[in-house]
């Protein structure tokens, strides 16, 4: 099973569903602007990824944030604000993997392609 998460309007979400859709790869697709993502699902990723590799310091949103609120960022601030996650999150069995890259997704599905 293979689930990919992000927001339907961002570049590089779109990069990852064409390159899916174009080698024939059934997945789920999850907006987290319309669909949201839970708490548990966030914290999942933490645990497998680590704090530094979800979140997307560069983004509009991690920039409008206080000292305050980047010192104390939280799995319920990220569920709030799901711009904060870095797209897309593709998970494929017990694996999770942030951003899309071809040549990295090549590796990921090369049994299935």
């Amino acid at each position: 099973m293979t689930t990919l998460y992000g927001i339907r309007s961002c570049d590089t979400v779109k990069k990852a569903i064409k390159w899916l859709d174009d080698n024939n790869l059934e997945y789920t697709f999850v907006d987290f602007r319309k669909d949201g993502v839970s708490s548990k699902q966030i914290q999942t990723w933490i645990d497998i990824l680590s704090w530094d590799i979800l979140v997307n310091k560069r983004s509009t949103t991690w920039r409008g944030l206080s000292d305050d609120a980047k010192s104390n960022l939280s799995v319920d601030m990220i569920q709030e604000n799901p711009t904060l996650i870095k797209r897309p999150v593709l998970e494929r069995s017990d694996q999770v993997y942030v951003g899309f890259k071809k040549e990295i997704y090549d590796e990921i599905f090369k049994n299935n392609t």
